[in-house]
């Protein structure tokens, strides 16, 4: 099957509001409040919210998860790592989604996707009680075929492929190599589907890089917060977010 005969589908944008409580956090004080930003968000067309409750909270916290539970009316995709904690947390909240992410304590962010590979026994034993829960259950990965094979093995229902390294070839001019790591991304997504996982991308996406990731046909939702957050100081979380929407809605053919 060629790129030209598969069909895209619609395009579901996921906004991450980690980064509101970044700078909540930095004063220690109760603004800006991360839940008013989630319904803004909600209200300016996402189809869903991202949190990550890292185990240091640097971010995120309890009473942020606790909140968006009880207000938000779209899914909330509920990013962790793959602790005993954060299961727990999962379980008690019962999000629609739990998107297991690698992570260190010293990273400013995530840095490259999970192996799953390397860690498939104790992921599929890991995930099982969500799935149970009724949660969907997503792996963050990188493009690799092995990642994504060990994905579907232990029964995860999502990956979503890590955008990160697309993103900062791009950034720094290194084209043609972000034109390799594009095409990985193409072959990662489309090996994905014929597994059966529903593919979801993220991590670096801005107005400048989204549209051949958007392009992607197999992919299905995005998951953007740090450009979002950082746009919105300019024109305002409404405005930023209906540009990046129509910038997804014209990869995919449309106004």
């Amino acid at each position: 099957m060629t790129h030209a005969t598969r069909t895209p589908r619609a395009l579901r944008l996921g906004v991450n509001i980690d980064h509101v409580a970044t700078v909540r956090n930095a004063r220690g004080s109760a603004w800006p409040d991360p839940l008013r930003a989630a319904l803004l968000a909600e209200a300016s067309g996402a189809d869903g919210i991202t949190a990550h409750l890292r185990e240091d909270r640097r971010h995120i916290r309890d009473g942020d998860i606790e909140a968006l539970m009880a207000a938000i009316t779209i899914p909330l995709n509920f990013e962790c790592a793959a602790t005993a904690e954060m299961q727990t947390l999962a379980l008690r909240h019962r999000p629609h989604a739990v998107c297991l992410v690698p992570e260190k304590r010293e990273e400013r962010t995530t840095e490259g996707g999970l192996d799953v590979a390397g860690d498939q026994s104790r992921l599929a034993d890991y995930i099982a009680p969500l799935r149970e829960a009724g949660a969907r259950v997503s792996m963050f990965i990188s493009h690799d075929a092995r990642q994504i094979d060990a994905s579907a093995a232990i029964g995860a229902a999502v990956v979503e492929l890590h955008t990160g390294l697309y993103s900062e070839l791009l950034a720094d001019g290194h084209s043609e190599l972000a034109e390799r790591e594009l095409a990985a991304l193409r072959a990662g997504a489309e090996h994905a589907a014929s597994l059966g996982l529903e593919v979801h991308a993220g991590h670096g996406l801005t107005y400048d890089n989204v549209e051949p990731i958007a392009a992607i046909p197999e992919v299905m939702e995005l998951n953007i917060g740090h450009f979002l957050i950082g746009e919105a100081i300019f024109r305002g979380l409404g405005p930023a977010i209906e540009e990046m929407r129509r910038r997804m809605e014209l990869a995919r053919g449309g106004a």
